[in-house]
């Protein structure tokens, strides 16, 4: 289930602070854990361990953040000028701590597209991690790598919704690789499953386009820590 952040620190993290990074990257960074298998067509589930920093349902080109009086919008975390129609998207940003195995939201078709970053290097995460496990929230100026990292975009077209929905996986500086478990594209890909890793600190993002036939509903509150493939994300009733 999913926990404040302060909950989540003394009842998950707390027996690693003191660990090294070498014993953390080598010993508890790469794990996997056995987790019940959920299928509930009521919900988008979690993509991702970690905090939630925001969820916001914007127009494509309307301010998702606001990063050093920059505009960061849906068309620009997609890197699709074109994309339109409104959508909810939710923010979950990877600790170190976290489990980096993603897990797909809901089941659907599965195709992916890697994009390079804007700059030579990706930007570093460290500041995000840092206020969220020393000061237990984030502030917008730590958000910068938002406009400029290198990125992979997972697109699912959902049957039972008739609509598409993506997840965005975004690489810190640090980050070795994105890692698609399947390299096929447009492949079944069913609630629950891992469908890929994101190796030291990241971020995915959640954006489900807006419909004219369901209702999208965040479940959880901004802040809190949420569980791949156990924590819902997103309830869904017919409108």
């Amino acid at each position: 289930m999913s926990k404040s952040v302060d909950q989540w620190l003394d009842e998950d993290v707390a027996e690693f602070r003191d660990k090294p990074v070498s014993w953390i990257s080598q010993y508890h960074f790469f794990r996997d854990p056995i987790r019940p298998s959920y299928s509930d067509t009521s919900c988008f589930f979690s993509p991702a361990d970690g905090i939630i920093l925001y969820q916001e349902v914007v127009k494509p080109d309307e301010c998702l953040v606001e990063i050093k009086g920059k505009s960061y919008c849906v068309r620009d975390a997609l890197r699709d000028p074109h994309f339109e129609g409104d959508s909810l998207v939710i923010g979950i940003f990877m600790t170190f701590y976290d489990v980096h195995v993603n897990r797909v939201p809901y089941s659907g078709l599965l195709s992916y597209k890697l994009l390079d970053p804007i700059t030579t290097h990706n930007h570093p995460m460290l500041e995000v991690e840092q206020n969220i496990l020393d000061q237990l929230r984030v502030g917008p100026a730590a958000l910068e790598y938002l406009h400029h990292n290198e990125r992979m975009v997972n697109r699912v077209y959902a049957p039972d919704l008739r609509q598409f929905y993506y997840m965005l996986q975004i690489a810190d500086y640090d980050v070795n690789c994105i890692t698609p478990f399947q390299l096929k594209q447009n492949f079944p890909a069913y609630q629950g499953s891992r469908f890929s890793q994101v190796r030291y600190g990241s971020q995915v993002d959640l954006v489900v386009p807006l419909s004219s036939r369901h209702q999208f509903t965040t479940a959880q509150k901004t802040g809190h820590h949420v569980e791949a493939g156990v924590d819902p994300l997103v309830r869904i009733s017919s409108k």
